[in-house]
């Protein structure tokens, strides 16, 4: 998933999660309450209007049966007292009348009230509208019928019409109740809501407080029980705190080592370049240089074999057998470069012979094999002797593939070693260099799952050291 660009600025910012949860959950919670007192206001002007209508319309009919043919054959209107009473409210609202006949001529009543048109209306059918009289909002009922007499039936229009206070003041209170539910609805819905954060807060809580009270030295995975949408979260702290643990173990194993494995060659450097100082022999005094410059060399490869043993810790198992290399070639390069080495030393103690001709493919990082190849190789030419013979040959099974390093020279016991199983040499680093260097071998190998096999032979001269690799 892309990250979306978010400047540094707003990186840095601090926020506070229980501040935006209550935000997010109050904030529709309020938003969907006001819209509720609308829809209540819109239900309460409804409701104030149906009772209000009915006492209307009530009013319009009781005047609608007092209208009566005359004895001329007019219309006339005798309007009860009871149909204005009706109307009367707490309210002081004003009452407004008017009748017409058929024609819409007036006849009494308000001669200013204009009625609504009716054409489109049937007979004995109350109709409301809204309107203005006199600069005040009224409601008006509209009533049209007829009056019989024996010789004729005359038609005629009652309009009643009244102010709006009484309706305004229901739908008002009605209102306020509305208000009054929904915002004791909103301020409880807002404790529990409140009280549900804090209290899913309370684990961040109590880890922070765990992490806090830890010591620096204090490297531990975090094991603290947390809600699931912040375990990715503890997984990668640990998983950040592991790699540090590694870089750190790395760290103190280097300077462990290296107070260790540097006495040796610098006292013998210190030595050799004492006597040189104090030898008036010129061929003592070179001799005694030559020595401190071998010395030195040894001093180099310890070091380089030190760092790579760093980077072996520090590294990252999963990536490192993610890789693969050529063993043939790899082998075959380290024995032309040793061969070279002996030549230009006049090393002619050594006899080093190579075999293997298939391109044998494993799991592993190039230069961490080659160092391999080249430690096991040094390993036989230290103890092999004089005049040694080194046979070196990758070879290839069903199952496996092995890099085999023999050599007819003395036997040895290593106390790290066991005999047809894979060597352990965690203490071996604590005796020499050629050790220590047989200790990057096994913790390579522990990288990529290989075997390293120790073989003496039977008749007590000679020995051979296997590297077997999983075929890939």
């Amino acid at each position: 998933m892309n990250r979306p660009n978010i400047s540094p600025d707003t990186e840095n910012q601090t926020y506070s999660i229980r501040t935006r949860l209550l935000l997010w959950l109050l904030g529709p919670l309020i938003i969907i309450g006001f819209v509720a007192l609308l829809d209540g206001y819109r239900e309460a002007r409804t409701t104030a209007d149906k009772v209000s209508d009915r006492v209307l319309s009530g009013s319009a009919l009781a005047i609608a049966e007092r209208v009566f043919v005359n004895e001329n054959g007019d219309l006339e209107v005798d309007i009860p007292y009871v149909a204005l009473q009706m109307l009367t409210s707490s309210e002081d609202d004003r009452v407004f009348y008017k009748v017409e006949n058929g024609s819409g001529e007036f006849i009494t009543g308000y001669r200013n009230l204009n009625i609504p048109d009716l054409d489109n209306r049937s007979a004995d059918e109350i109709t409301f509208t809204d309107g203005r009289f006199r600069d005040v909002a009224i409601r008006i009922a509209t009533y049209k019928a007829a009056a019989s007499s024996n010789t004729k039936s005359l038609g005629f229009t009652v309009a009643v019409a009244e102010t709006t206070n009484a309706r305004n003041a229901i739908a008002e209170d009605l209102l306020i109740s509305s208000a009054i539910r929904v915002s004791a609805l909103i301020f409880a819905a807002a404790i529990l809501v409140w009280f549900a954060v804090t209290r899913s807060l309370i684990p961040l809580l109590k880890l922070e407080a765990a992490v806090e009270r830890r010591s620096p030295e204090d490297i531990r995975p975090i094991e603290h029980k947390v809600p699931k949408e912040v375990s990715g979260l503890v997984v990668t702290i640990n998983d950040l705190v592991a790699r540090f643990a590694n870089s750190i173990r790395a760290l103190k194993n280097f300077t462990s080592n290296a107070s260790h494995q540097f006495r040796t060659p610098l006292a013998i450097i210190k030595t050799h370049l004492e006597i040189a100082s104090r030898e008036e022999n010129p061929d003592a005094r070179k001799k005694a240089i030559a020595d401190a410059q071998i010395a030195v060399g040894d001093a180099e490869r310890l070091m380089s074999q030190m760092l790579l043993l760093a980077r072996i810790d520090a590294s990252s198992k999963r990536e490192m057998q993610s890789q693969t290399c050529n063993l043939t070639s790899i082998t075959k390069k380290v024995c032309e470069d040793t061969v070279l080495q002996l030549s230009n030393s006049n090393r002619l103690d050594v006899d080093l012979g190579y075999t293997g001709k298939d391109d044998l493919q494993i799991i592993g990082d190039k230069t961490l094999i080659q160092e391999v190849v080249r430690n096991l190789i040094d390993n036989a030419m230290k103890h092999g002797g004089a005049n040694v013979q080194i046979d070196v040959s990758v070879t290839r099974s069903e199952k496996h593939i092995a890099l085999e390093i023999s050599d007819d020279g003395p036997q040895f016991e290593m106390p790290s070693f066991e005999k047809t199983a894979a060597m352990q040499v965690k203490n071996e680093r604590k005796r020499n260099s050629n050790g220590f260097g047989l200790s990057i071998v096994k913790d390579i190998l522990d990288l990529f799952d290989a075997k390293l096999v120790y073989q003496a032979c039977s008749l007590g001269q000679g020995k051979t050291i296997k590297v077997i690799f999983m075929k890939i």
